[in-house]
């Protein structure tokens, strides 16, 4: 029984990693990519900044709320000041909160920085339904949507599949498929999963059929990453 329990923790583990794989392409100067066990009060500290600088520049509205893979702000922008030069020690309050995901590999130097908004990428709806829940964030990472059992879950982009299986609590039977450098989707309950590790797949190829594994209705949890962190999948989305 402890074996089993410490093979699912690996396992867990490993998928959250695949989860923040897309965040392991090196950043720019004046950058920084969260890793585990960071605080933004550790963040400030190493980079000679204030709290409530860092969370200016990258509009964090909770500083507790930080995840691997999250690409930081950490130098003024063009032209602009700090309130104040090094972080004061002993900080607390709000910078006090960790990141709380897998460990992402450490970047190496780069002369150039990460873009200021996600690129592009070209998505097709994963499947057809109600969006009964939209992505906030916070507590919904990705949008919900609710059909019938059995209906057609598809690729909602080309890519390869990095991980199918049902070893990631709270997701069921899911697949993470890996896009490119900056792009991973993820599609969670599902009832059955129709591809395996490491198959390519195309844009609108059905990969799995719609279910309701570890949640209480038939539904798709359906999430779009950028180097690692969750955005939303709406605006990336057709209109429809």
């Amino acid at each position: 029984m402890l074996e089993t329990t410490r093979i699912k923790r690996l396992g867990c583990a490993a998928l959250l990693a695949l989860l923040a794989a897309c965040g392991s392409a090196p950043v720019g100067p004046g950058y920084y990519r969260v890793e585990r066990g960071d605080t933004l009060s550790k963040i400030a500290r190493g980079n000679r900044q204030s709290v409530q600088n860092i969370a200016r520049w990258n509009n964090l509205t909770n500083p507790d709320s930080i995840e691997v893979g999250q690409v930081l702000r950490v130098a003024p922008p063009g032209g602009a000041a700090s309130t104040s030069g090094a972080i004061r020690s002993g900080g607390g309050g709000s910078s006090s909160g960790s990141a709380s995901a897998a460990v992402a590999p450490r970047p190496a130097p780069a002369d150039t920085a990460p873009a200021t908004a996600p690129a592009p990428i070209s998505l097709v709806w994963p499947a057809d339904g109600t969006v009964f829940r939209r992505f906030d964030g916070g507590n919904s990472k990705g949008i919900d949507i609710a059909a019938a059992a059995g209906t057609p879950i598809v690729a909602a982009a080309p890519g390869t599949v990095v991980y199918a299986g049902n070893g990631l609590r709270g997701y069921g039977n899911l697949l993470i498929l890996k896009h490119n450098a900056d792009y991973l989707t993820a599609y969670a309950h599902n009832r059955a999963l129709l591809v395996k590790e490491g198959e390519s797949v195309k844009r609108g190829q059905k990969i799995a059929e719609m279910g309701d594994t570890d949640t209480d209705r038939v539904m798709l949890h359906f999430e779009l990453r950028y180097q690692g962190r969750s955005i939303d999948p709406s605006k990336q989305l057709p209109p429809r």
